[in-house]
């Protein structure tokens, strides 16, 4: 028998929107943006503001049990086709035995929410898993990566009719990171901001409304290195220097190491050409490989290697591996030189 495909944010999304709802939701996982997202929309569509006095319960797992779960939940909606209830902070109730045996026949006219944050169900309950998938939605929110940010932004932008370019797309993927929460809420304050006639965010808007420098940030440090301009990354590193809150070692070293990484892919495209190495790294069209071409010019194969290896070298020492008082900003400088010399 094949296994059913595990539920999705946008799959769950597209069903509530449809009007279907599920007997049991149980959310977890680290990523509470999409946990809160489902349940919010559950609890503003599932009942008409008329119902919910009577037929939305929230409670919190710190402050109840399983059982008084269950008897919310066994209750009978008044005067509507269904009710809601919402258990916040799942992950604090101590036995989960009686949302076992509910589950197993859940009452057909409750919609259950349980949010677990902050980390999985434990993987040992399988069978309290099971359960969960057989009555309903189980729905695990992971982080998105730092790769996975761009294409995030540039969705969630474009969903509100707004454009963005690549540099203001890794400006604020930079400079926010992926707290999926924080990340949304400056877009929104971005969005705010935008005049009517020009729904366009560009790193000056990006520098405006959220502060990072349009010109000394991690996008432009790549640059400056893809282009061995030496005078441009030691002006950069300078101003970091100097600004230690607008950019740190630990946001740099990943893009630095994902760009050489791919460079050194780039030495064994078949097809040497943009269009070639675009493909070989599965990229979504000639245009991104540019960056590429470039570093070929600039760099041999060789120093690619050194590179990467001096990477991982300065990564170890930036945690205190070898290093026992070398500040990250010193480590930074002695990469840099490094990669440019």
């Amino acid at each position: 028998m094949a296994e059913s495909k595990p539920n999705t944010y946008a799959s769950i999304m597209q069903e509530l929107k449809a009007g279907k709802y599920r007997a049991v939701y149980c959310l977890h996982g680290d990523e509470s943006f999409y946990i809160d997202k489902i349940t919010d929309y559950i609890a503003e569509h599932a009942l008409a503001p008329e119902e919910r006095d009577f037929n939305q319960t929230v409670l919190f797992g710190s402050d109840t049990t399983a059982a008084k779960v269950v008897d919310a939940a066994r209750r009978y909606p008044m005067m509507a086709e269904r009710q809601v209830v919402i258990v916040k902070e799942a992950q604090n109730l101590r036995s989960t035995d009686a949302l076992e045996k509910y589950m197993k026949q859940p009452q057909k006219t409750t919609v259950l929410v349980m949010c677990y944050k902050n980390g999985k169900i434990d993987g040992r309950k399988r069978e309290f898993l099971k359960t969960i998938q057989q009555a309903g939605i189980l729905f695990e929110s992971q982080k998105l990566k730092d790769r996975e940010l761009p294409a995030f932004i540039e969705n969630y932008l474009r969903e509100r009719q707004v454009a963005i370019d690549p540099k203001s797309t890794q400006l604020i993927a930079e400079a926010i990171g992926a707290d999926l929460s924080r990340l949304t809420g400056e877009m929104d304050k971005v969005i705010l901001a935008l005049p009517e006639n020009d729904r366009r965010v560009t790193p000056q808007v990006v520098e405006d409304q959220i502060g990072v420098s349009k010109d000394f940030n991690g996008f432009e440090l790549k640059d400056a290195i893809v282009n061995r301009n030496i005078f441009k990354a030691n002006q950069i590193m300078n101003y970091f220097d100097k600004n230690p809150k607008a950019g740190s070692i630990y946001s740099f070293l990943p893009l630095l190491f994902a760009y050489f990484q791919n460079l050194m892919l780039a030495y064994y495209a078949p097809q040497k050409t943009q269009e070639g190495v675009a493909s070989w790294l599965d990229m979504k069209s000639p245009w991104a490989a540019k960056d590429y071409m470039t570093g070929m010019r600039n760099y041999t194969g060789k120093k690619v290697l050194q590179i990467i290896s001096k990477i991982r070298e300065i990564d170890a020492k930036s945690k205190g591996l070898d290093n026992p008082n070398t500040p990250a900003s010193e480590l930074m400088k002695e990469l840099i030189f490094f990669i440019l010399h």
